[in-house]
């Protein structure tokens, strides 16, 4: 065998090999929040009004992406599972089909947007002038889902090679990118005449674009790239399309489905109060930053467990899920504690205005409650996807933030009077039902034997 045909060892499982990956994963994960973050202060800061505008955008930009990321999640989830068989000759060849894949899906997604965001955002029927004020900011955010979505199938294929740490350092140069163009745009002092919530939208774009441009450079510049047929047209291979179409298909429903239930909670905020749906977006921003913990954790865990079912091994593809649970366990624990001790600082740096500091505080005292089951589901739902399980993760999805989570966040926050920590309590709820059923899921199936490396199914039945 060639250097690149050798079966990759799947024995590095352990508890070290998961915290050498998970640590610049998480912290690349980290730097994407970070760039709404900065978006979040910088124009909180400027205008509470703006920030509205900005946080009903992400609402619906944010369910779109995350939804054309998870149908790129097949990236991931084939090429860690090509090195566990022994081909990682083959890896080149996903990454191009997973380009070309996410090219076609980004330009989709920014023309769904531009045409249809408006309108969807009108018929909510908020608040007076939040619909009208947030639809150019939407619409600056669909073109830079472009950049964004083709720069992730690199990201996703460079942690699949255990190359995080590059991915890492272009996600946070990007960050500077976007907090020089944010100060400089958004108070409107600028050439261009844009301000607020739309210049914090041009900002991202620029980022991305500079986020996509470097990790090209990343890849073809890896002295492997030729060798893992990066530079290589990719063999026809409708088989292996439509295995790595058929992993992103149920990611991007579980996607769809959580993120369209949370951006729910910022419409439900939309019905109580302009006040309420500021206190929303410091509310979601703190939890998706959070999130980008065990989001990162659990990259790292799909990674490993994913190498550990393309070998076959089972006792290595428990362990990696073990540990990654209980790392998640312990790290969010210690956020909630960190978030519930010091509320009043958090709100201080979102906002200046009494009431809505004031709002902000209380909510993250009841939010520190969500953090850790939020993460332990979505480290087992990823999991899951690994070991070729698709469809369980988005059922269970669909079950516990659509049927449980959507209706009693109404019920609790909008009927009741609860207001946002109403919404707060139908999370709590939503996300220990859902970390409880998928674990549930991946030990029913880790006492099952695996089949053959090329007879695996695509999913095991529900």
């Amino acid at each position: 065998m060639t250097a690149a045909m050798a079966p990759t060892e799947t024995t590095g499982s352990g508890l070290s090999a998961l915290l050498r990956l998970s640590g610049p994963v998480v912290a690349s994960r980290l730097g994407i929040m970070a760039m709404g973050l900065v978006d979040t202060i910088v124009v909180g800061r400027y205008s509470a009004a703006e920030l509205g505008y900005h946080a009903l955008a992400w609402a619906v930009t944010g369910v779109v992406l995350t939804t054309a990321l998870g149908l790129l999640s097949g990236v991931q989830v084939m090429t860690s599972q090509a090195i566990g068989k022994g081909r990682e000759a083959d890896t080149g060849a996903i990454l191009r089909r997973g380009l070309a894949y996410a090219t076609w899906i980004s330009v989709a997604c920014a023309l769904f947007l531009a045409v249809t965001g408006g309108p969807m955002l009108v018929a909510f029927n908020m608040a007076p002038g939040l619909a009208e004020g947030a639809t150019l900011v939407l619409q600056v955010q669909a073109v830079s889902l472009v950049p964004i979505i083709v720069a992730d199938a690199g990201l996703f294929w460079l942690e699949a090679h255990d190359r995080a740490i590059p991915g890492m350092v272009a996600m946070w140069l990007a960050n500077i990118v976007n907090l020089i163009v944010n100060l400089w745009l958004v108070p409107g002092d600028n050439m261009f005449g844009v301000h607020g919530a739309a210049a914090s939208a041009w900002a991202t774009f620029a980022s991305r674009l500079f986020l996509l441009v470097v990790l090209a450079v990343v890849i073809l510049r890896w002295r492997r790239a030729r060798e893992l047929g990066v530079l290589s047209p990719a063999p026809r291979d409708p088989a292996a399309a439509r295995a790595m179409r058929a992993v992103g298909y149920g990611a991007a429903v579980s996607y769809f489905i959580e993120s369209l239930a949370f951006s729910a909670m910022a419409v439900f905020a939309g019905w109580i109060s302009v006040t309420a749906v500021a206190i929303w977006a410091v509310v979601i921003n703190v939890a998706a930053t959070v999130f980008m913990v065990p989001l990162g954790l659990s990259v790292a865990t799909s990674v490993l467990v994913g190498r550990a079912y393309g070998a076959r091994d089972r006792p290595a593809m428990l362990a990696s899920a073990g540990q990654g649970f209980g790392v998640t366990a312990a790290v969010l624990l210690i956020v909630s504690l960190g978030v519930w001790l010091f509320p009043d600082a958090i709100a201080a740096a979102y906002s200046r205005e009494t009431a809505v500091m004031a709002g902000i505080a209380s909510a993250m005292v009841l939010s520190s409650l969500f953090f850790a089951a939020d993460g332990l589901q979505v480290v087992a739902a990823q999991a899951l996807r690994a070991r070729s399980d698709i469809r369980a993760p988005a059922v269970i999805h669909i079950f516990s933030y659509v049927v449980v989570m959507m209706p009693l966040a109404w019920w609790l926050g909008v009927k009741s009077g609860g207001g946002v920590d109403g919404l707060i309590w139908a999370i709590v709820i939503a996300s220990a039902l859902s970390a409880v059923l998928l674990w549930g899921r991946f030990v029913a199936l880790g006492r099952a034997p695996l089949t053959p490396p090329d007879a695996a199914p695509v999913s095991p039945p529900v």
